[in-house]
């Protein structure tokens, strides 16, 4: 879609969640297909302002939008809402707001596949920038073993529900309104279950706890995510395992900074070796390395380590790091370092190096 998401609901991009969702049941009340039948342009408004909401009402996709665009949300594995039935399906319980009933997914009588499943996890900065292996332990609803996620007890086959006849959808309709609200004796799931099965009470999912290995590669930043495929929550019904997602939060560092694939120093020196020059070894992700600094060196100054930064996760080439140089001046001086700098400052005027009093001038008289 070329139309910004914000603008085809009209709401400002710092509106809240709940403003969002008012701004789609005003827009998705005005174009619903079966207010507007035969009119493939409010079909079309109803598909974009769905499309707007998915992406707009989940907090990650918000956030990936803001900041990425649309190729951002490609890229992170989104394709949109689907098709029309997708449409009602996923956004069942607004529609049920907007027309006053309840709402509900469309759910079918076959394989249920898992939910997908997020992990957050804390790494430190050099876990990051060199990769790592980790083991982590999570406790996630897996599939019954006793009943195999059909949630009946063993011989006893569940039941077609009568209320539903097994669609485990009811069509209500009001005015010139028709929609499938979810049934309310088998919950959506067109069976019902006469004999639950003992060890998951009937849900098909028990909670297991198991543990996971992780290879994190290196270069990976703060906000980084890893799939982990049938690692999420069990499938009921020969579905199949969602997958786990893990989101890497990155520790920073006490002296390095990092921006993209480039580290950031600062390095601190007195004035004597800024003004003399000073070779010295200094700290990088990757060990020490030496480092010139020539002579007159000012606070600010950049000086370029030739990859020594981070490896870039799809070329693997390695960025650069860069040394700031702060000055510091000293807080207290000895007896023999005062009278030294006041000799070092007497010499300074004998030689005009920096002619304050000539400089003083040209600014007051310029500001007067």
């Amino acid at each position: 879609m070329a139309r910004d998401y914000y603008e085809i609901l009209e709401v400002s991009r710092s509106a809240s969640a709940e403003e969002i969702k008012k701004a789609y049941r005003k827009v998705a009340m005005k174009h619903h297909p079966d207010r507007n039948q035969g009119d493939k342009e409010a079909e079309e408004r109803f598909k974009e302002a769905t499309e707007a909401y998915e992406v707009l009402g989940d907090l990650e996709k918000r956030k990936i939008y803001d900041r990425f665009g649309l190729e951002g949300l490609k890229s992170s594995g989104y394709s949109g809402p689907g098709n029309a039935n997708d449409i009602f399906s996923n956004f069942g319980d607004i529609f049920g707001d907007l027309f006053g009933m309840g709402g509900g997914r469309k759910t079918t009588n076959g394989p249920i596949p898992g939910s997908d499943l997020r992990y957050d996890l804390t790494i430190t900065f050099m876990e990051a920038v060199h990769g790592a292996d980790k083991e982590i332990e999570i406790t996630r609803p897996d599939t019954c073993w006793t009943c195999e996620g059909t949630g009946a007890r063993p011989g006893h086959p569940t039941k077609t529900c009568n209320q539903c006849n097994g669609r485990g959808q009811i069509l209500r309709s009001q005015g010139f309104f028709s929609v499938s609200t979810t049934c309310p004796v088998c919950r959506g799931q067109g069976t019902v279950i006469s004999d639950p099965c003992q060890d998951c009470d009937g849900r098909g999912l028990v909670n297991k706890t198991k543990k996971v290995s992780l290879k994190i590669p290196a270069g990976v930043d703060n906000g980084a995510r890893m799939r982990l495929s049938g690692e999420g929550e069990g499938g009921r019904r020969n579905g199949k395992a969602g997958d786990l997602y893990v989101f890497l939060d990155v520790e920073p560092h006490e002296f390095f900074q990092r921006e993209g694939t480039t580290i950031y120093l600062q390095l601190p020196l007195s004035i004597t070796q800024a003004s003399l020059g000073y070779k010295l070894k200094v700290p990088t992700i990757h060990g020490e390395k030496s480092l010139k600094i020539p002579a007159g060196t000012q606070t600010g100054a950049h000086f370029a380590l030739k990859h020594e930064g981070v490896k870039d996760l799809r070329s693997g080439a390695r960025g650069d790091m860069v040394v700031v140089i702060e000055v510091r001046i000293p807080e207290s001086l000895s007896k023999r370092q005062k009278e030294l700098l006041e000799e070092f400052a007497e010499l300074e005027k004998e030689g005009g190096e920096y002619h304050h009093e000539s400089l003083f001038q040209k600014i007051f008289r310029k500001t007067a």
